[in-house]
């Protein structure tokens, strides 16, 4: 058996960003966003933004990075590549010139035959028909409508005027609302004058000195609308499905919605299921600007953005989750405990299929050799990628460790490093623009051990990557057979720019051999036609919930993790829709359903 653990595990490179609406000022973080995932020759292949290159893979689990030719738009974002006969598509966005394509029969080697083009754009999709005929979808902005075109495809320039096909609707649709838990409606104009002129009077650079071309996205900061970006088009049965990503890439609620249409161009009609793709909770929330595939086996993926945005909103990383189409044509993701282990079989999947292992670390206690002010080691267990344990130097004798408590059947652990204000000189030249930076082309390395024991005096080696020449920031370590340990050790540690160590997540997952918890109870109301708050009664042995609901109980299809009972409110409603609600309750032995319940 195979299994895969999100984030996916690649080197996320370091960027440099001198981002003029910070004033320059460099923020360091690693990122990678906005996934092309496709499947061709028989390998997977996922073209991510700011990452030099691309993801690939024979199995959907182990990827390589590999660097792409030159001449490539490396610092473009989204770039969008589809398979067209023999060849693979690529192209990225800009807004200031048109934007050109690329085209190869050979992904990693080349050539790739240029395309000069007609139009500039931001955040492309490509699609062809059965028919064989091409259209194109682009559009990224908090103002403006997603649109599509039919192409020519000689010479992959329009042949019909654009039309506008989707546009936020935050009134509407609760899941389009920006903020955290969607939780912010739009701004007046006024309000939005009074912000920037706020901003501009004391922001890091005087309006005198603010280009042109920025003015409108910094005033665009202050409108709460949302961005309508990343779409992707998929046919199924006859229907085409436009999906399209909301509010914004660094809320938690970042996700992914779908249109159905009878036709490549519309009209469109927003699904019965929505948001397609959301994924508020959990350890590394965030589930927008995607991709889907079908693989060898017949089973259909998501790709899609995870959100962490704390040394910058673009610090990012790269999700994968089962998906499919149900008996009425409804598009689903499957994210219920979507940055758990997931086991992939030979052939076709459930993708409903339950985690692999149950989580035993999240809020178990740990210690450390040392600490920073505001990073003590109980954030490593806190199930949060935004807040991480420390070390107060970079020596090797620095370490981590963790207690489950009583011995445990433990099968797997993902080690997740955080980054914290590095502050280093930039190895590069940055490149100017709107998101002036520079992608560190440097080879870094991530290392570290990972010790158990049974009683904390005694320990023994689980695995050794103290020479690792990899840099995986969320590596996982599998014992498939299990292993019987209570006490967790990372050491060693070694980590890119001399940081002293940061670890955001050191999770463990497995079984606890005790019982599953009791039956949740809880009630769910609607506080207005866009919100709901479920009310989860506290109980014993209980880890966590998950909170389900969709359009009918066999229809549950999106979900928000908790690890805290009471009042959760959930902002993702549709005006006008019904909805029905179920909560799950979960420990580190097993998974327990709650009654469904109509709002």
């Amino acid at each position: 058996m195979k299994y895969c653990c999100n984030p996916i595990n690649v080197t996320y490179r370091y960027q440099f960003n001198a981002d003029p609406r910070q004033g320059g000022r460099l923020q360091i973080c690693r990122e990678a966003a906005d996934p092309s995932l496709i499947r061709f020759k028989g390998r997977y292949y996922i073209f991510a933004s700011m990452t030099l290159g691309v993801w690939v893979s024979e199995d959907l689990v182990t990827w390589e990075n590999h660097r792409l030719p030159e001449g490539l738009p490396f610092y473009d974002y989204a770039p969008d590549v589809r398979v067209v006969g023999e060849y693979v598509y690529f192209c990225a966005s800009s807004r200031e010139k048109n934007c050109d394509r690329w085209r190869t029969k050979d992904i990693l080697n080349g050539p790739y035959e240029r395309m000069e083009g007609s139009f500039p754009f931001w955040d492309p999709n490509l699609f062809q028909d059965d028919d064989g005929r091409l259209y194109f979808y682009w559009g990224c902005s908090n103002a403006a409508p997603i649109y599509g075109v039919e192409l020519d495809p000689k010479t992959m320039n329009p042949k019909t005027e654009p039309k506008a096909l989707v546009a936020g609707r935050p009134l509407e649709i609760g899941f389009e609302r920006v903020g955290e838990d969607n939780s912010i409606l739009p701004a007046s104009p006024e309000e939005v004058e009074a912000k920037y002129r706020a901003f501009v009077e004391k922001g890091p650079v005087p309006e005198s000195l603010l280009p042109d071309s920025v003015k409108p996205l910094i005033r665009g900061m202050f409108t709460n609308m949302p961005y309508i970006e990343g779409a992707w088009m998929d046919k199924h049965n006859g229907r085409y499905y436009l999906q399209y990503a909301c509010p914004g890439t660094q809320y938690n609620t970042y996700c992914d919605g779908v249109y159905v249409g009878d036709g490549p161009l519309g009209p469109f009609t927003l699904a019965d299921n929505n948001p397609y793709s959301y994924k508020p909770g959990g350890f590394l929330p965030g589930a927008g600007h995607g991709s889907t595939l079908t693989d060898g086996r017949g089973n259909l993926w998501h790709a899609a953005t995870m959100r962490i945005s704390v040394n910058h909103d673009f610090e990012r990383r790269v999700g994968l989750w089962p998906a499919g189409f149900d008996a009425d044509g409804e598009l689903f993701c499957n994210q219920r405990y979507g940055d758990w282990p997931l086991a992939l079989s030979e052939g076709q999947d459930d993708p409903w299929r339950g985690p692999a292992w149950m989580l035993l670390s999240a809020g178990k206690p740990a210690a450390a050799s040392s600490h920073t002010e505001g990073h003590e080691p109980k954030l490593a267990t806190e199930e949060n990628v935004r807040t991480w344990w420390q070390a107060a130097s970079n020596s090797r004798g620095e370490w981590l460790q963790v207690d489950l408590g009583k011995a445990m059947e433990v099968h797997a652990v993902q080690v997740n490093f955080a980054d914290d204000g590095i502050d280093v000189p930039c190895p590069g030249e940055i490149r100017p623009g709107s998101q002036a930076r520079y992608i560190d082309e440097g080879e870094r390395a991530t290392q570290w051990t990972l010790e158990g024991s049974l009683d904390g005096a005694a320990w023994f080696l689980i695995e050794d990557k103290s020479q690792a020449k990899t840099d995986l920031s969320h590596d996982f370590v599998l014992r498939e057979a299990g292993i019987e340990a209570r006490f967790l050790r990372l050491s060693n540690m070694a980590v890119p720019f001399g940081q002293a160590p940061c670890v955001s997540g050191l999770r463990i997952f497995g079984w606890g051999r005790g019982k599953s918890p009791a039956i949740p109870a809880f009630t769910a109301r609607r506080t207005g036609e866009l919100d709901m708050v479920v009310a989860i009664r506290p109980q014993p042995d209980t880890l966590g919930y998950n909170i389900l609901f969709g359009s009918a109980p066999d229809k549950l299809y999106h979900s928000y993790m908790t690890f805290t009972p009471g009042e959760q409110r959930v902002g993702a409603l549709i005006r006008g829709r019904d909805y029905f609600v179920r909560v799950d309750a979960f420990n580190e032995s097993g998974i327990t359903e709650g009654p469904c319940v109509r709002l």
